[in-house]
This record gives structure tokens, sequence and C-alpha cells, in this order.
């Protein structure tokens, strides 16, 4: 059986991250082929990323470990920076590059020209639904992505992604995918659910916010909260939900009353799971152009009025999500003729 190596970003601590990297490895495997994901970091100011992950509260650290134990196909080994041997590319078949912000040249902590595989000949390298994170590269910045170029087969997650590509290497043949998350059936999400023990109200708004919000914005939060008898469930408390995993993150959007968040991955399962959310732009200036990724995913899905504009309405509360399956047939197909042509699955 041939093999796949993954590369992603390597986060354990990242709800999007470890569920759209189990998404990648479902889809290639469900294509016939071996599929293992290859850690990867780099090390700045004489830290690297997972190391400083492990100094995270321990009981949510667990739960991320126990995902992976669960549910993933690592490498024991980790790659720094670009450090491979010169027959490492050998180990495997093929190399699938994404999803995730991959090609977030802002990462320092762990974007490198590892994200390219350089180091693997030229039919070996596919982009899956990568993404930049960000809508522009200064020209000046364009030597970052250098490799880009050569890739076999790309494919990126936002309509912003597929215009940096041709502005830096001239190719206009990046192909606008799902995220992989979506290319998964409701059912196999379902299947690796788990409801976390510190639920105590079955009504919950969840709220999911990696920038910062107001305290305008709490209080309406809380006020709507109060007027449909809800708790509110933050994931990212640390004295309640904050040892929560990705399995018990994926029962918390499937059954929330209402999705509250900045988070794109969120959006993605509201979606799937056609839960009411709205987004929050975040206000730090470093995030205001990571936005074209939820953008791109509104605009596939003809869900543009998602967006909270100050209150939430009880309108908002109700979505039509007659389209979602056909839409997702349509592009979920797209993306498996993308990855069998560039895997060269012969029918």
């Amino acid at each position: 059986m041939k093999k796949v190596g993954i590369i992603t970003i390597y986060d354990e601590n990242n709800y999007g991250n470890r569920l759209q990297n189990y998404a990648v490895q479902e889809v290639i495997k469900s294509l016939g082929f071996e599929a293992e994901t290859i850690k990867n970091t780099n090390i700045v100011n004489g830290e690297n990323y997972l190391e400083r992950v492990e100094k995270i509260d321990f009981r949510r650290r667990e739960k991320f470990l126990k995902f992976n134990e669960d549910y993933m196909s690592n490498t024991d080994e980790v790659i720094f920076h670009n450090e491979v041997s010169k027959d490492f590319h050998e180990k495997y078949d093929y190399f699938v590059i994404g999803s995730d912000q991959i090609w977030n040249y802002n990462f320092e902590d762990r974007f490198s020209e590892f994200a390219f595989a350089k180091f693997a000949p030229q039919y070996k390298r596919i982009a899956l639904s990568a993404s930049f994170g960000i809508s522009e590269v200064p020209k000046e910045d364009h030597v970052a992505y250098k490799g880009l170029e050569e890739m076999k087969a790309i494919s990126v997650r936002e309509f912003a992604g597929a215009k940096l590509v041709k502005e830096i290497t001239g190719r206009d043949d990046a192909l606008v995918v799902l995220d992989p998350t979506m290319m998964l059936p409701v059912e196999k999400w379902i299947s690796i659910m788990k409801k976390p023990k510190q639920l105590k109200n079955d009504k919950y708004i969840l709220k999911y916010f990696l920038g910062n919000v107001s305290d305008e914005k709490e209080k309406e939060i809380e006020k709507f909260a109060k007027e449909h008898g809800c708790d509110i469930v933050d994931v990212l408390d640390e004295d309640s939900f904050y040892a929560t995993g990705p399995s018990e993150f994926l029962y918390l959007v499937k059954n929330a009353f209402l999705v509250l968040t900045d988070s794109f991955h969120s959006c993605v399962f509201s979606i799937l799971f056609e839960k009411p959310f709205l987004i929050f732009e975040r206000d730090q200036e470093r995030m205001s152009n990571m936005y074209s990724r939820i953008d791109t995913l509104l605009q596939i899905f003809q869900l543009e009025g998602r967006k909270f504009e100050g209150k939430i309405k009880e309108q908002q509360m109700s979505i039509d999500y007659s389209n979602i399956k056909d839409i997702l047939k349509t592009e979920r197909e797209k993306e498996i003729t993308f990855l069998k042509e560039a895997l060269e699955i012969k029918e």
C-alpha cells in the first residue's frame, strides 16, 4: 500500500488543528493509502513550539494527547526546521501539505520551508486546502515562499489564497476547496465526540474566542443567555471548561443552543451540525487580515448574514440550511477529484 506523509502545523493545543489533521488523514485513507502525520516544529529563542505546549494545563493537554492516541497516526520523530536526511522523502510516496495556516509566515515558531516539502521531488508534493491565513504578502516577503511554484498540485482554503499563489508564483491553477473537516460526513464526527463531564446544563451558549472580547460584547452575551435560560460555556475559561479536548469540543458545538465565536473551525462545525452561530471579528490589528478564510466559508455556503453587529437578534437563531447538503456534495466531489488526479489514482 502506498504511503502519504501529511505536513501540517502540528499543534497539540488547538481544536481546529487537531480536527483538520484527523480529517486529512481519514480522507487520504479512504482513497486507499496509508497516512502518517509528520511532527514538525521550529526553535525560536531556544525553545520549540511543542515544548512550550507541554507547559499548559495538564488536564487540557491530557485530552489532546488522548485524542492523538485514539485517532491519529503520527511519526515518533520530530522534524526541527528543515532538518531531514537526503533520503527522508523515500519513506513516503507522496506528501500532502495542509490544511490549517501552514503558509502563514507570521507564525515564526511554526513556519519554515518544510511547509513546501522542498526536500522531496516535485511529483510528490501536493497542497490540500493549504491556508495562508492572511490576505496579503508584501512583495519583499515573497522570498519566504520560495518553492511554492514547484508544487505538483495546489489547492487552497480561501479565494485570497488562490490570489496570493498567482501573485507570488504566476500560477493560476490553485483550486479553492473546502477545509478538510467538511469532507467527512457528520456521522463520522458524531462517532468520535464525547460529552464533557463538567457539562451540567444541556441548554447552553458555546463561547469560543481566540481574540479579545470587549466588555460591551460580554454584556450582550450575558444578557441574551439570561433571557433564554442558558448557561455560558467558555472553553477557554481555566476554571471550568479549559480541560476540554477535541472530542469534547465537537460535542459542545453539536449540542449548543447558539455558538458565538471568532474561530474558523467553530463556524465550520456549526455549519456541519446545522447550528445557529454568530461570528465576531477579532479586535487585534495582527488578526484583522485573517478574516478571509471565514469570508470564503460564508460565501461558499451562502451564509453571509452570520456576523455579529452589536446585538444578538432573535431572527439570527434561525438559519436556512436547506442548501447545505447540495453545496457540500458538489464541493466534496471537486476536492476528491483534485486529490485523485494529484495522487494519480486510476479508476
